[in-house]
């Protein structure tokens, strides 16, 4: 059977440009979906032009996404406003007959990227458009058809060009998720550490995890439950495990600046009961992740989490350095075990080894992964022969680091040689970053030394002549 695929415009946010296209295609194999690009999509552009065998698809898609702001079907696409209007004359009538009818009421917007017009001047474009068939009654409100003209001048806000890039008509199919950003807000959000993860990312490391309703999802590295609060949105049953006994008990300093002690109700359950979500909650465990913990047979859907780093909270698991120490029974009940660094090369192996002992094939571990640019090279990644990885999206943090959002989706289950201990070569971040940060520091140290005696010099010439 033939398919008949439709022309549609995607338009997104411009924000975390780098990660639409894994979440878009993580989004499509979740929901089986078939899209085909009739134009190679650039990072820097806010838009494709793709096509889909179903409008059904297109609204199944925006339904989920968080990096979509609207999607259209696309009528004209051209580079001169000339064009797109003689492309438009030219569009087969019987297409466009469904939405001119007497009975549907219609409205027409006119948006441009990356320049701004009056009122006045958008109206004056929209009356160029005359020359439609539009024969039902104007509501702005709550319209049967909404049409929108587009003009795109590019991204350089601060130097737009005379004329558009390119410039689109077309009928508004569906918008995106983006109003869950704004309701997931850390801003309004009961209880928070200082390395809660924004609403936006939260979203997108739970889209790419192609999380559906029903999936148990693990964060083994908790903190304040942001990514159980994404995973649950989308119909997730959500765990969670943590070595931060105080943390996981609301009791850490305030995150807040004008709050002095935390309010007595504050955790993660508090987090899910705001958002109506307290029903998909499992529960939040105090645990050291290098310590096996789970039944063997126990089967997770999905993982996301973002490690620890050793720079804004520590890299640690239970042990001590002391040879051959035991506690006495009379002080079991009050010990509190000590701590040992826990480097970051063993917490994505273990990460990784966990994964394929405990997921399901086909599901994904979604992380973070901190790198210095300058040395950054697939090579230098985490890795697993039990895993592929399907994603790999860079967050700048400063000018030399960044953080890469990767997604691994497990292909098979492991060997018993594989379950074992493997070689990792990933450099630990915590010891570089601190390098780097005493090289920048003795820099500055000797440029302002260097300009002292630079002025100091200046000085006394000035004083001997």
């Amino acid at each position: 059977m033939n398919k008949s695929w439709r022309t549609y415009l995607l338009w997104f946010a411009q924000e975390h440009t780098e990660f639409r296209f894994a979440e878009i295609k993580s989004l499509l194999s979740l929901l089986k979906i078939e899209m085909k690009f009739i134009e190679e999509p650039k990072d820097i552009e806010p838009y494709w032009i793709v096509q889909f065998n179903s409008e059904s698809d297109v609204k199944l898609l925006a339904s989920r996404s968080v990096s979509l702001r609207n999607c259209l079907e696309l009528w004209a696409h051209a580079k001169t406003i000339p064009d797109l209007h003689n492309k438009l004359k030219n569009y087969p009538i019987n297409s466009l007959k469904p939405y001119f009818q007497p009975n549907k009421s219609f409205k027409i917007e006119v948006e441009t990227f990356c320049r701004h017009f009056t009122q006045k001047e958008k109206v004056n474009k929209l009356e160029t458009f005359d020359y439609l068939p539009l024969c039902g009654p104007v509501n702005l409100n709550n319209p049967d058809i909404t049409l929108q003209y587009i003009e795109y001048y590019g991204t350089r806000a601060n130097d737009p060009p005379e004329l558009p890039y390119d410039v689109f008509f077309g009928r508004w199919v569906s918008s995106g998720l983006r109003q869950l950003i704004k309701k997931l807000s850390l801003k309004t959000r009961k209880f928070i550490g200082n390395t809660s993860m924004d609403a936006q990312l939260s979203l997108l490391m739970a889209n790419q995890a192609k999380i559906k309703v029903g999936d148990i999802v693990l964060d083994p590295f908790v903190g304040s439950g942001s990514l159980l609060v994404a995973a649950a949105q989308f119909g997730g049953y959500v765990l969670g495990t943590d070595i931060d006994y105080l943390m996981l008990h609301g009791r850490t300093r305030p995150s807040r600046i004008k709050q002095k002690v935390r309010e007595q109700d504050e955790s993660i359950r508090a987090n899910m009961q705001q958002y109506n979500l307290g029903h998909r909650y499992l529960d939040v465990l105090v645990n050291d992740f290098s310590v096996p913990f789970w039944k063997d047979e126990f089967k997770f859907d999905a993982i996301i989490t973002d490690p620890p780093y050793g720079i804004r909270e520590a890299t640690e698991k239970i042990g001590t350095t002391k040879q051959n120490y035991k506690v006495k029974e009379e002080h079991l009940s009050t010990h509190v075990p000590a701590k040992i660094d826990y480097g970051i090369s063993n917490i994505y192996r273990d990460l990784l080894l966990f994964a394929a002992k405990h997921l399901k094939v086909g599901g994904c571990v979604v992380c973070w992964f901190p790198v210095f640019r300058e040395d950054y090279n697939e090579k230098c990644l985490p890795s697993h022969p039990c895993f592929t990885l399907t994603g790999n999206c860079e967050q700048g943090l400063s000018k030399v680091t960044s953080r890469r959002l990767l997604t691994f989706e497990k292909i098979r289950e492991p060997t018993a040689e594989e379950l074992q201990f493997f070689e990792s070569e990933i450099s630990d971040f915590r010891e570089r970053y601190y390098i780097a940060r005493e090289e920048t520091r003795k820099d500055r140290r000797m440029k302002e030394a260097k300009t002292r005696q630079e002025n100091r010099e200046k000085y006394e010439k000035t004083n001997n002549n």
